[in-house]
């Protein structure tokens, strides 16, 4: 019996193979999604440990020891901790590098008492230090210095220095490091500079961060001897451990997590004021997050194909099953026994299933490992056998999937396997597409319920796109055979024969659905695809701002700009940008240089910047300049009573790039007075910002005028000034006329400004609302006026708010210097530019590249599960092709002899030609047609559900339609594809036909 099933799988060997390909291809996801799942983690652990910053990547456990020995346990027993041993616990931590340090402030080298020499040991710094003159450490007594810090020392190799421990006296009069120990000669053995001062081998320690001073950080380096025989009171202590090569791989991580939730427990226990600092859980939780995305999304492509596969294979085998009803009932005739019955007509199928099932174990595993090899390479997709857990599973799905198919054949009577034709069967068919449309439906219940797509969630594409596609084939069938009765009246003989074809036969339904569904498949991973990648390349763009946004040291906001203008005198490649500190209930806000706007920032699509930067910038009248060393007010003070006197602050912006400035002219006397501040950095001129008039402390009932003359006074207009509540402005005899009529419930007093900026302030705005007022620079209230409406801000996203950084500096009236401060680039920005930045005085402190941001995108969850949706799309092609060849290879025979009969009856040969070649092929375009709308109905219904966006993302409008490009190169592909599988079929039964 063996041998007779043998020979039929031989005779037709080109069915078993193709059946077998399909079940390859149906096992194959049951291997290969358990494996992604396992490559995907070890690729998200890569890239979050690549992208993360050092105090993710590192652990430092330290404290202050008192004098003696480094490292040696405390005499008194006074709860000191010996870091030397209790560092064991730190090298606990698999995978790390650690550097034990200590430190302690210094004096006798620095002119200026305030400032201390920092003299640490660090353990092998000679090997991360690069040596410009001198050598490097060898024995107790030797001190090497930073290159900057000797020559504002007038320091060289060789010289012979002193340093004294030194204590902080934080005396508010007397504040300055004072030496408390004796004095210790040291030999300046070298100088040095640092290649690599980011380097994990330096730790969290600063080391090489601006010193108080505007001093470069430059410690003075000395061994551990002299470091200990030094006399001194306290030293601080570390050990400093670093992620290694692999270190925070998904394989080590629950080591990892595991010995540092030891160390929390074995630091908290040992008390002595040893400290544990790590942001490392950060770092963990993110990774965990992207195993989590992966684990939601991979299933979702996963289940389509294995449902896909499921419904091919009972198709394709019932098809053949339907073939030998024949040979079915000479078996019957024949009087063989009913389990002899159910051999002869499964095994055929069960060993092309059984020998499918073992290549697609092998090959699930081995195509895995190529995508990732070519999409990741050198993370390896780690071939493990639980991979192989759900592949039995599958192999049994397809096998009971092989027997039920052949149960018709099997259970009907002789008579009816001998008829040419089958019974269509069509209420079992229309129970099973409402059973399909309601299983659907209850998926996308739970997705609006906010199941997510976790659980049944995960299969309502699957559902939504098979239900699609049956409900489509059910709908098409009468369509084409009123199209055959049309045809065949009109005396277009082919083209009818072929819908009568496609429509009589139940089978060429179903595997019109076959098609459409694998079309859905691969358009939707399409749009998966296109969605997440567009997603990533906004949040890389808009989302970082530019394409590249240096973070500043704190400078004030027309110094910045000035530099910004002075190293981009053309506009075109870098701005400056101060986020606005808001209140949480406000929208974020940011103050940009809208001279530049249009050409540095990035933009949303459908955006015009150069009509929004024109929008923020209307004309606004010119400000009021005092020039000169010495900055006079004249100013005439009257009707204040006795104790009720004021003082005037001039808060200025020095036009040659210095700091602003708030300076007191004093407290105003009775009478005309002219009040005097030297302030060299006027002399090129300042910029009056405002008038802050204040009363004294607890002191209430102020009233007065004060008249501005001169030039200052800017004509004593009152239109060309303001005032905070408190004031009222007016014109006076010779001046300007401020009338206080009060400051009870004003800290700050009262602020009279010029008018040199459009009021109230224009404004972009994205996100809905008609705010009223924004937060200014100086954290007051500001009026505004809405002048464009966006979809989202660069980096701020939506809601959020975009003013003028020059007008609102102008409006601000505290003369402190930006915090947080940015410069953003454009791609042309040149290499130098942070060097030319520096020479204007502005320190870049943080540096993030948009480019860097898209490649640590591409390393999250969500991108490298889509990957897992790319390799489905692929898979499907290659089924739905599967499928049209071994139905095409089924019915040849069949097809070949009913035209043969039509053409003794007078068929022609082109009709006959014509019969053939619509059949197929075209059935083929209008698969591809409704495939493509049933995918974008399925992204439409179940699309949102997929965390597409990444793990936090920003508040961005993230795409969710797909484009019409990627859906097009999709179906135009699939179309190629099957039609590639169509027209050699079709030309087959024309070969058998002749």
């Amino acid at each position: 019996m063996i041998a007779l099933v043998l020979t039929m799988v031989w005779a037709r060997r080109g069915q078993a193979v193709v059946l077998a390909l399909l079940t390859a291809l149906a096992v194959a996801p049951a291997v290969a999604a358990p494996a992604y799942v396992r490559a995907a983690d070890r690729v998200v652990a890569a890239g979050e440990a690549a992208a993360a910053d050092l105090p993710e990547r590192t652990v430092t456990i330290g404290f202050t020891e008192n004098a003696g020995q480094i490292g040696d346990p405390a005499t008194d027993g006074g709860g000191q901790v010996n870091l030397s041993s209790t560092g064991g616990a730190l090298v606990s931590l698999p995978g790390f590098d650690y550097v034990y340090a200590a430190e302690y402030p210094t004096v006798g080298i620095e002119r200026d008492d305030r400032y201390r020499t920092r003299l640490v040991y660090r353990q092998d710094a000679c090997a991360h230090l690069r040596m410009v003159t001198g050598r490097c450490l060898i024995g107790a007594g030797d001190v090497v210095l930073g290159e900057q810090t000797a020559a504002r020392l007038g320091l060289a190799a060789g010289d012979s220095i002193a340093l004294s421990s030194a204590t902080f006296v934080a005396d508010p009069e007397f504040q300055m490091y004072v030496a408390d120990g004796a004095p210790k000669r040291l030999f300046v053995a070298g100088i040095y500079t640092v290649p690599e001062p980011a380097a994990l081998y330096w730790g969290r320690q600063g080391y090489f961060a601006a010193d108080p001073g505007d001093r470069p950080g430059e410690p003075a380096f000395v061994g551990l001897g002299s470091m200990s025989t030094m006399q001194r009171r306290n030293v601080q202590v570390t050990i400093d451990g670093s992620a290694g090569p692999g270190a925070m791989g998904v394989d080590r991580l629950p080591a990892v997590r595991a010995a540092l939730d030891q160390l929390h427990r074995d630091v908290a226990d040992l008390g002595g004021g040893l400290t544990l600092t790590t942001a490392m859980p950060a770092l963990m939780h993110r990774i965990d997050a992207g195993r989590e995305a992966v684990r939601a999304m991979v299933p979702v492509p996963a289940l389509a194909l294995i449902l896909l596969a499921c419904l091919t294979l009972f198709l394709v085998v019932g098809y053949g099953a339907e073939a030998r009803r024949p040979e079915a009932a000479v078996i019957a005739l024949r009087g063989a026994r009913w389990w002899h019955r159910w051999w002869l007509a499964t095994g055929e199928s069960l060993v092309a299933v059984l020998a499918g099932a073992l290549a697609g174990v092998v090959g699930g595993q081995l195509l895995v490992t190529a995508a990732v090899a070519v999409r990741y390479p050198g993370v390896g997709a780690d071939p493990d056998p639980a991979s192989l857990r759900y592949a039995p599973l599958a192999l049994a799905a397809a096998a009971l999937t092989v027997v039920l198919a052949q149960r018709r054949p099997l259970l009907r009577p002789v008579a009816t396997l001998l008829r040419r034709a089958p019974r269509p069967g069509r209420a079992a068919g229309l129970l099973t597409d409402v059973l399909v449309a309601a299983l659907a439906a209850a998926a996308v219940a739970q997705l609006l319920a906010g199941g997510g797509v976790a659980g049944a969630g995960a299969a309502a594409p699957a559902l939504v796109m098979v239900a699609g596609a049956l409900l489509v084939a059910r709908a098409l069938g009468p369509l084409v055979a009123r199209f055959g009765r049309r045809s065949i009246t009109r005396g277009r003989l082919g083209s009818g024969l072929a819908g009568y074809q496609l429509s009589r036969q139940p089978r060429s339904v179903t595997v019109f659905a076959v098609l459409v569904a694998s079309v859905a498949v691969s358009g939707y991973a399409a749009c998966a695809a296109d969605v997440a990648s567009r997603g990533r390349q906004l949040q890389a763009g808009l989302g970082t701002g530019a394409d590249r946004v240096l973070t500043v040291a704190p400078i004030g906001r027309t110094r910045l700009m000035n530099a910004v203008r002075a190293v981009d005198p053309d506009g075109v490649r870098a701005m400056a940008v101060v986020p606005i500190v808001t209140p949480e209930s406000e929208r974020p806000a940011l103050a940009v240089d809208t001279t530049r706007l249009a050409a540095v920032a990035a933009w949303p699509s459908g955006s015009d910047p150069a009509r929004v930067a024109a929008s923020l910038r209307p004309p606004a009248p010119d400000p009021v300049v005092l020039r000169g060393a010495d900055v006079a007010l004249d100013l005439t003070a009257a009707e204040f009573r006795a104790g009720k006197a004021v003082s005037l602050d001039a808060v200025l912006t020095p036009l040659g790039g210095e700091p602003d400035v708030v300076t007191p002219m004093g407290v105003l006397r009775d009478g005309r007075h002219t009040y005097r501040q030297r302030l060299p950095q006027c002399m090129a001129g300042c910029r009056l910002n405002a008038l802050k008039i204040a009363g004294g402390a607890a002191v209430l009932d102020v009233t007065g005028v004060i008249t501005l003359h001169g030039p200052a006074a800017g004509g004593g207009d009152p239109a060309r000034w303001r005032s905070s509540p408190g004031g009222e402005l007016s014109a006076g005899p010779d001046g300007l006329r401020i009338a206080l009529t009060g400051l009870e419930g004003l800290p700050e007093g009262v602020i009279v400004q010029p008018v040199s900026t459009p009021y109230p302030l224009p404004v972009a705005i994205a996100g809905g609302g008609r705010p009223g007022t924004i937060t200014g620079l100086d954290y007051r209230n500001i009026p505004i006026t809405i002048a464009a409406r966006l979809p989202a801000l660069p980096s701020a996203g939506s809601p959020a708010v975009l003013v003028d950084l020059e007008y609102a500096d102008r409006l601000a009236a505290d003369g402190a210097a930006a915090t947080g401060a940015q410069v953003w680039l454009s791609a042309s920005a040149p290499d130098d530019i942070v060097a030319r930045l520096s020479d204007q005085g502005v320190k870049v402190v943080g540096d993030v590249r948009a480019e860097q941001l898209a490649r640590r995108l591409d390393r999250q969850g969500p991108a490298v599960a889509i990957g897992y949706f790319v390799l489905v799309a692929v898979l499907v092609a290659g089924l739905a092709a599967g499928v049209l060849v071994l139905t095409a290879a089924v019915d040849r025979q069949r097809r070949a002899e009913d035209l043969a009969a039509l053409r003794v009856q007078g068929l022609g040969r082109r009709e006959a030609r014509g019969a053939v070649l619509w059949a197929y092929p075209w059935m083929v375009v209008l698969a591809v047609v409704a495939g493509t709308a049933v995918a974008l109905g399925g992204w439409a219904l179940t699309g949102w559900a997929l965390p597409l966006a990444g793990l936090e993302p920003p508040p961005l409008p993230f795409p969710g339609r797909p484009g019409v490009a990627p859906l097009a190169l999709t179906a135009g592909t699939l179309l190629i594809v099957l039609l590639g599988a169509a027209i050699p079929a079709a030309r087959g039964v024309l070969r058998q036909l002749r």
